[in-house]
């Protein structure tokens, strides 16, 4: 190599290593344990690191935390077209569908059962759609899992970071295809009972979104996980009060608790209480009054609860999808906590295993 190969190799080497050893400090300054020793660099820009020690640094706040992986998670959502946009663009076909089925039902008699096949499928089958997010939110678990082994945040910021970035996309999800729906079908035209409706449907998706959450928790294989929370929602979905009214439904299991557990309960109670109440419809069942009321129907035909609101069946709802967070958010302390016991238990060699290799040792001493 000629001298002035020489001279160049060596600017470019310098050139290269200032950036990285500087950017190695930079990088080490924002970990939280950190230790490092850079020991005998100069050149000829006049850097000279020597011993240099960087001590322990704190943290980000929690709500510091919070608020970068609610931007962070804000953009991936809308970046992402599966995760949220292409369910829009189903959602608002489907409740086209259901307003032009169901146009214009009016307030004769034979409204009241398509008033209650609709709205059931409204919290049914569209709530039962919000588990197209699965795969997406599966990548985020494994994003997730890779940071927290380095320390970046905890599972409470993950949690809260999660559900704020969601919450945007839900209401528009509920808003626009949940507006299709209501007024072609023809439900009560008052602003009041479009903004709970609007609720209620926002309530559901949060929740199963909750829900499929604490399964990503322990499936988190994106193919098993769909297969577990659709199982888990047809179930809520067959003993929610439809299908099969809440009288008739086996007491040992079916009933109590299954019955009280299921979200579908208290969805179906919010929308028909929503519906019903303050309606009056002519009697067409011979025998009977020339009419009878919504509150007659929801007590009678369907056979809901009324000794409480409307109000009460969406403040459950909301609570539910509280606690499925909380459980997301235990099932992954747990997880954090039992991960590193079961590795030691599983490096740990067999004492018969032990035993043997002694014995083996010993032998090949007396033959020698």
């Amino acid at each position: 190599m000629s001298p002035m190969q020489q001279i160049r190799m060596g600017k470019l080497q310098e050139e290269v290593m200032v950036p990285t050893i500087s950017a190695m400090l930079v990088l080490f300054q924002s970990q939280p344990f950190v230790s490092l020793d850079v020991a005998g660099f100069d050149d000829h820009h006049g850097l000279r690191v020597e011993n240099r020690v960087l001590e322990k640094r704190n943290q980000a706040s929690f709500v510091t935390q919070s608020i970068v992986l609610t931007r962070r998670s804000f953009v991936n959502m809308y970046r992402d077209l599966g995760y949220y946009w292409l369910r829009l663009a189903i959602y608002i076909a489907l409740c086209i569908c259901v307003g032009t089925i169901f146009y214009n039902i009016g307030h004769d008699f034979g409204s009241i059962q398509a008033r209650g096949s609709m709205l059931m499928f409204v919290a049914a089958f569209l709530t039962f759609m919000a588990i197209g997010g699965f795969p997406s939110f599966v990548e985020d678990m494994k994003i997730f899992g890779r940071e927290r082994l380095n320390g970046h945040y905890g599972v409470a910021a993950f949690v809260v970071g999660n559900s704020l970035s969601s919450i945007p996309y839900l209401l528009l999800i509920s808003l626009v295809p949940g507006a299709l729906a209501y007024f072609l079908v023809g439900l009560q035209k008052d602003v009041e009972h479009f903004i709970y409706f609007t609720l209620v449907l926002f309530a559901c998706m949060l929740l199963v979104e909750s829900l499929m959450m604490l399964v990503a928790s322990l499936v988190p294989d994106f193919l098993m996980g769909i297969i577990t929370g659709a199982g888990i929602q047809g179930v809520m979905m067959l003993n929610g009060g439809f299908f099969r009214l809440p009288n008739d439904l086996p007491k040992p299991f079916w009933r109590y608790p299954m019955y009280y557990i299921a979200f579908h309960k208290y969805a179906n109670e919010g929308f028909y209480k929503n519906e019903f109440e303050g309606l009056i419809f002519p009697n067409n069942q011979a025998g009977g009054p020339p009419t009878i009321s919504g509150h007659m129907i929801l007590k009678e035909l369907w056979q809901m609860q009324m000794g409480y609101s409307k109000w009460v069946d969406l403040a459950i709802l909301f609570g539910m999808v509280i606690l499925y967070r909380l459980m997301f958010f235990g099932v992954m302390k747990s997880i954090e906590k039992l991960k590193p016991v079961i590795r030691a238990l599983l490096a740990k060699p067999p004492q018969h295993s032990a035993q043997i290799m002694e014995t083996s040792t010993s032998t090949t001493s007396l033959h020698k």
